[in-house]
């Protein structure tokens, strides 16, 4: 009991200096991201402030009680921003990411719900043992699936696979390894979002926009083409994401944790 006070304590410390938001002013809401484009769209659809500038980690809380954090790249990152906010407890945290489409039909664009993820990143193995699968939360996955469908678009259900290299292109022994796991697409924070928010007890989730298609040469991300997936697709995602969030809470079914 005296361990878990003292974590208690130094999260509570961390969270408003990694972010520079007080934790009170944290909604029961998360929405997280890797990238600045999502969280200065967000600040300027609520004109609401963002704090945390010039620390490790932006964040915006709206005048509704939607957050939403900018916590970096990879998953040591996500494990830190999912460990800081146990110091919060939100409701509900969702993950806004980029992913590569590793299947022949994956096109730019597309919209995926995991249903699990493949701890391939290494760092979710300081929290549960490798045997122990990395998941959503169902209730705010089929809720987020119906802000999708209300928007008249698909969305594709997987497994992702999660990695912590970030050069691996040209690595052909690691691309039949991911050919082999038959994983839709790969990434590099869900596994560690879905594993540290089950040792944390926060319902999590993740709604993941293809970016590149990676196992193909012409098919991977450059800056020209990330810069026009985000022109084309931020606006939609992040909407999804806003809207999922904003009102689970309301009409969503009751979202409760159990550690087994």
């Amino acid at each position: 009991m005296e361990s878990i006070k003292v974590r208690l304590s130094i999260t509570k410390d961390w969270l408003p200096r990694y972010t520079g938001m007080e934790i009170d002013e944290f909604g029961d809401y998360v929405l997280l991201t890797n990238f600045s484009d999502y969280l200065i769209r967000f600040a300027e659809m609520f004109d609401c402030d963002i704090k945390g500038q010039g620390r490790p980690m932006q964040a915006a809380t709206n005048s509704g009680g939607l957050t939403i954090i900018n916590f970096g790249i990879g998953s040591p990152n996500a494990a830190i921003i999912m460990d800081l906010l146990s110091a919060r407890n939100p409701k509900g945290v969702l993950l806004l990411g980029k992913c590569g489409g590793l299947k022949v039909s994956s096109e730019i664009g597309h919209l995926i719900l995991p249903i699990a993820a493949i701890r391939g990143e290494g760092t979710s193995d300081d929290y549960f043992p490798p045997e122990i699968p990395a998941l959503p939360s169902f209730k705010l996955h089929k809720f987020v699936s119906e802000k999708v469908l209300e928007k008249n678009l698909e969305y594709r259900t997987g497994v992702i696979y999660t990695t912590n290299r970030r050069v691996w292109e040209h690595d052909q022994v690691f691309k039949n390894r991911l050919k082999e796991t038959t994983a839709i697409a790969i990434d590099m924070e869900t596994a560690t979002i879905f594993i540290v928010g089950h040792y944390n007890q926060i319902a999590r989730g993740a709604l993941l926009l293809v970016s590149d298609k990676p196992v193909t040469p012409e098919g991977i991300k450059t800056e020209q083409s990330d810069r026009s997936v985000t022109e084309k697709w931020l606006q939609t995602h992040l909407e999804i994401g806003i809207n999922a969030m904003t009102e689970i809470g309301k009409t969503g079914e009751t979202i409760k944790h159990f550690r087994y």
